[in-house]
C-alpha cells in the first residue's frame, strides 16, 4: 500500500484521483485545497487529514517524514499556473509526482523539473487518459499499420458549455489557465498527435475568451479543430436533447465515436503509473510547446 497526499481536493476533477487512489489499493494521508468544501473525502478516505493553508500542509507531510511516513505520491489537481510549484513540492519532499494537465504552462518549466527529477531521483507522471481509451488505441493501431505516406482529413470539435463563473474563476484568466486551447484542448492535442504524428504546420484562426479554433498540418493528417465553452456554439440537435456537451471526431467524412469509456481512465493510469508504465514528464513536451505556440500565436 503506498502513501498518497493530494493537492487540490476540491476541484473538479480530484474526485476521480480520489476513486483511483482508493481502487487500486492505496491511501490517502492528507488533502490540501483553500476551499473547504471537500466533503467528498468521505465518500474515499475520512481518515485523511485535510488543510485549507499550505504551510501546514507542508509541514505535516515533514513531520510525518520524520515520523518514518512517508509519502510515496503526491497527486497534484490544483489551478494550472500552480502545477509546476506543487510538482517541485512533491519532488522536494521524497515523493513520486501524479499531476493532471497541463502537466505546465510553457516548454521551458518541462526542462527545469527534468532538472529537478535527476537531482532527487523522483519521477514525474502525467495524466493523459485519452491514450488508454480503447477506442482510442484501435485507431492509433489502424493507423500505424497504414502505408507511410498516407494521409487522413480530421474535424474536431469540442464544445463543453460553462456559465458565467467560468470567467471569474482561474480559468477565465489566461495567465493562470492557459485559455481554452491549453485548459480544455491539450489532451485532444497530445492524443491527435499520438495518433498522426508531429505537427508539421499550424495555424490559429480565433483565439478569444470562450473559443479557439484552427488547422494543424500533422504527418498523417490535416486537422481542422474548434474548441469552446460557448453554449451559443452547440448544434442544434445537441441543444434538441438537453446537451451542454458536445464531442465529434470525424476522419475522412466518418464519425469515430468514443463517448463512452472514460469512467476508469484516471484508475487504468494509475494502475500503469504504479505498474512502472505512467507516462513520463517528456512525454507531455509536445502537446505543451503546441498549445504554448497556439495561446501565443498572432491572429
Amino acid at each position: 500500500m503506498k502513501n498518497f497526499a493530494l493537492i487540490g481536493a476540491a476541484g473538479y476533477i480530484a474526485p476521480r484521483h480520489m476513486k483511483a487512489i482508493k481502487d487500486t489499493g492505496n491511501k490517502l494521508i492528507a488533502a490540501l485545497d483553500k476551499n473547504d468544501s471537500v466533503g467528498i473525502l468521505d465518500s474515499y478516505f475520512p481518515e485523511a487529514d485535510f488543510f485549507i493553508e499550505f504551510e501546514r500542509f507542508d509541514r505535516h507531510i515533514e513531520k510525518l517524514r520524520r515520523k518514518g511516513i512517508n509519502t510515496d505520491f503526491v497527486s497534484v489537481c490544483s489551478p494550472n499556473y500552480l502545477h509546476d510549484s506543487h510538482i517541485r513540492f512533491g519532488l522536494r519532499v521524497g515523493a513520486n509526482v501524479i499531476c493532471e494537465k497541463p502537466i505546465v504552462l510553457n516548454p521551458w518549466n518541462i526542462d527545469a523539473l527534468a532538472e529537478i527529477e535527476k537531482e532527487t531521483g523522483n519521477k514525474i507522471f502525467t495524466i493523459l487518459q485519452l491514450r488508454l481509451h480503447p477506442a482510442i488505441i484501435k485507431l492509433k493501431e489502424k493507423i500505424a499499420a497504414e502505408p507511410k505516406d498516407k494521409t487522413h482529413i480530421v474535424e474536431l470539435d469540442y464544445i463543453t458549455s460553462r456559465g458565467h463563473w467560468y470567467y471569474t474563476s482561474w480559468k477565465g484568466d489566461i495567465q493562470k489557465s492557459g485559455g481554452i486551447a491549453t485548459n480544455i484542448g491539450v489532451h485532444f492535442f497530445d492524443m491527435l498527435m499520438w495518433i498522426f504524428g508531429d505537427v508539421k504546420g499550424n495555424i490559429v484562426i480565433e483565439h478569444t475568451k470562450d473559443t479557439a479554433s484552427g488547422t494543424l498540418e500533422l504527418q498523417k493528417a490535416t486537422v481542422k479543430w474548434r474548441l469552446s465553452i460557448d453554449t451559443a456554439q452547440l448544434p442544434a440537435e445537441a441543444i434538441a436533447g438537453g446537451k451542454r456537451t458536445y464531442r465529434a471526431l470525424n476522419i475522412d467524412g466518418e464519425s469515430f465515436e468514443f463517448s463512452d469509456g472514460f469512467t476508469e481512465l484516471h484508475t487504468k493510469s494509475y494502475e500503469q503509473i504504479l505498474a512502472g508504465n505512467g507516462f513520463p514528464l517528456l512525454e507531455t513536451r509536445k502537446s505543451i510547446e503546441l498549445v504554448h505556440t497556439i495561446r501565443n500565436y498572432k491572429v
